[in-house]
Order: structure tokens, then C-alpha cells, then sequence
């Protein structure tokens, strides 16, 4: 018989629907919100509102996609959190009411798990190539920066993880100090592939283990870019390209360096980075340079399913619903969720 999940995301400003048949995405529907680029960063209100006005396009445009009607679909799952709290209530809120009118189950979806199990997606166009058990992923978003031991769908042992900032915080923080809009992190990357990486330097953390720090680099980059600009106050502008390779190029190098030593400890050759840093093309030549030298298989997850979307938050539901892993009507988002 037939499993169809319909996801739902909605932790920060994108909202977004899918549908899922049998662990095929037959849908993926998102929806932005450009209102925040006015102002630099997410605002919380606004994102909440904004996800009230799209949530029920969105949801119809998964379904009429797919082919499903609301009576076809088993269960509902959605983000509970982490994530914008107010964002996240509009989220659950419409799946809680959705289930609640057709009877159906609801699964709660961890938004960090299901980042990593975006690498286990197949489409209507694709099958991709899915990692093995045990592999180590590198979680890396603007709230993020973790390195987990992945055993299994749903059983994942953090091993490393940011004692302040996250890499993409990094990045979008440096950016808006040169005055780049939100989100940041793009516009460096494009500027990057034209500067040279290693016409600056900047500082690097000393964290004991396999936990990252990115807030000295940040205050660090700050008082460069202050001091520079100060002898000549055109630094930025003729510098940008520069300055973009050489901080991402820094970002990426604090990153791989802890899972070059993750993957040393644990003995796990399969590497797998995930999250909406994983679209970072530094990123990802960093890791292909490192497999080729160190003899890993790595993966790197497809451009759509790699920034917040619901094909995620359905094959994780997916995952739980086959092992009847639901939640009750009572259920309430979380600002903060680890992954446990």
C-alpha cells in the first residue's frame, strides 16, 4: 500500500511544502521572502506573517504538483524546531489542524536531522547517490556548525559542534560588514571565485577538540576591515574580491581541518556535508580535494535540497512514519532543538 507524507517547513523565512510517495519527492514548493533584505537580516514578525500568507498557497501548490488530493495524503510532517518560534508556529499549527480535519498522523521532524537526511532523497527526475552507514556530515548554516556521526536515519551522535557562532553567521556578519546585502554568504562566494585566497590573513581559533568558534574571527575581521579603511576609505571596494577569497577561504579552512581530524578518529572514509553552507563552492572543492587526498567517498547534497525546504522535513517523516514514530495534538515547536 501506498505512503504518502506531506512535509511541512516553515523555521525561518522560507515556506515551503512537499509531497512525498513512497520515499519519492514528488513535489517541493517554496516560497521566500525578500522583505528581509530591506533590513539586513530576518525579522522575526515579519517572517511569521509572511509564512501565514503563504502557507496555504504553498501547501496546494505541493498537492496539485504531485497529483495528490488532501484525502490521499497518511500523514503530516512537519518542523518543530530549531527555528523562529513564531515562524515555526505557523508551521505546526497548519499541520496540526491538516491532520486533525483528515484523521491522519502527525510526525514532529528535528530541522537539523533532517538537513542530513536531505543526502537520502530521490526524485521524479533522479536517484541519487546515498551514503552508507556509519558517515561522518558536516552541518554548516547560519545557525550551525556541527560534525555528526550518522549511524543510522534516525540515530546521529553530535561529535563536534560551534561553542559560539556558526559558519554561516560568519559569513553573512563579514558580509554585511563590507557592506554586502542579506543573505551575505552568496555574494562572498561569487566574489571569491575572482579574488585571491591568500591575499589576506585572518585569525583562527584554538579549540580543543572537534568543536569550532567563529566569534573571534568575526570581531577579528571587523577591526581589519575598521583599521583599513581608515588609511583608505575606498579599502573595500578595491579590495572586495580579495577580501571575500580570503575570509572564505579562512571559514572553509577551520571547517575541513576538524573533520580531517574527525575522520582520522573515528576511522568513517564516507563524508557527507549538509545544511545552506553546503552550497558554498568553497566548500565543496575543499571536501573533493580532501577525498582525493585522503581516499574518502563524499556528498555533497543537490542545490534545492540543500537550503530549508520540506522535501527534507518529508523524508525524515518519512523514515519515522515507517516506524510509527507520531506526536499528539498537544505538541509544541521548540526555538532550540539538538540533535539527540
Amino acid at each position: 500500500m501506498s505512503v504518502i507524507i506531506l512535509g511541512i517547513e516553515s523555521s525561518c523565512d522560507d515556506t515551503s511544502a512537499s509531497v512525498l510517495k513512497d520515499g519519492i519527492i514528488y513535489s517541493n514548493i517554496i516560497a521566500n521572502q525578500d522583505v528581509h533584505m530591506n533590513y539586513g537580516g530576518v525579522v522575526p514578525e515579519l517572517a511569521s506573517r509572511a509564512h501565514q500568507q503563504n502557507i496555504i498557497p504553498v501547501v496546494h501548490q505541493a498537492m496539485e504538483k504531485a497529483g495528490v488530493t488532501a484525502d490521499e495524503i497518511d500523514a503530516v510532517a512537519f518542523t518543530r524546531g530549531p527555528g523562529l518560534l513564531g515562524s515555526l508556529m505557523v508551521g505546526t499549527s497548519f499541520a496540526k489542524g491538516f491532520a486533525m480535519s483528515k484523521n491522519i498522523p502527525l510526525i514532529e521532524v528535528n530541522h537539523l536531522q533532517a538537513h542530513i537526511l536531505a543526502h537520502f532523497i530521490d526524485d521524479l527526475k533522479n536517484t541519487y547517490d546515498h551514503p552508507g552507514f556509519p558517515f561522518l556530515a558536516l552541518l554548516v548554516s547560519g545557525g550551525n556548525s556541527q560534525i555528526i556521526v550518522v549511524k543510522d536515519h534516525l540515530d546521529m551522535e553530535v561529535i563536534g559542534e560551534t561553542i559560539d557562532d556558526a559558519a554561516g553567521e560568519a559569513f553573512d556578519k563579514c558580509a554585511k560588514v563590507m557592506g554586502l546585502p542579506y543573505p551575505g554568504g552568496p555574494l562572498i562566494d561569487k566574489n571569491a571565485k575572482q579574488g585571491n585566497p591568500l591575499a589576506f590573513e585572518f585569525s583562527r581559533p584554538r579549540i580543543q577538540g572537534l568543536n569550532y568558534s567563529f566569534s573571534g574571527l568575526k570581531t577579528s575581521f571587523l577591526y581589519f576591515i575598521r583599521d583599513k579603511v581608515k588609511e583608505n576609505p575606498n579599502f573595500v571596494q578595491e579590495n572586495m574580491n580579495d577580501l571575500c577569497a580570503s575570509l572564505q577561504y579562512t571559514i572553509v579552512d577551520i571547517l575541513m581541518n576538524k573533520v580531517k581530524r574527525a575522520a582520522k578518529e573515528t576511522g568513517i572514509n564516507q563524508v557527507a556535508i549538509a545544511g545552506g553552507v553546503s552550497a558554498n563552492s568553497g566548500l565543496q572543492n575543499a571536501l573533493h580535494e580532501a577525498a582525493e587526498k585522503h581516499k574518502w567517498k563524499v556528498f555533497v547534497p543537490q542545490l534545492g535540497y540543500s537550503l530549508d525546504n520540506a522535501a527534507m522535513i518529508a523524508i525524515t517523516g518519512y523514515f519515522k512514519y515507517l516506524r510509527n514514530e507520531f506526536v499528539g495534538q498537544d505538541t509544541a515547536p521548540f526555538a532550540r532543538m539538538t540533535i539527540k
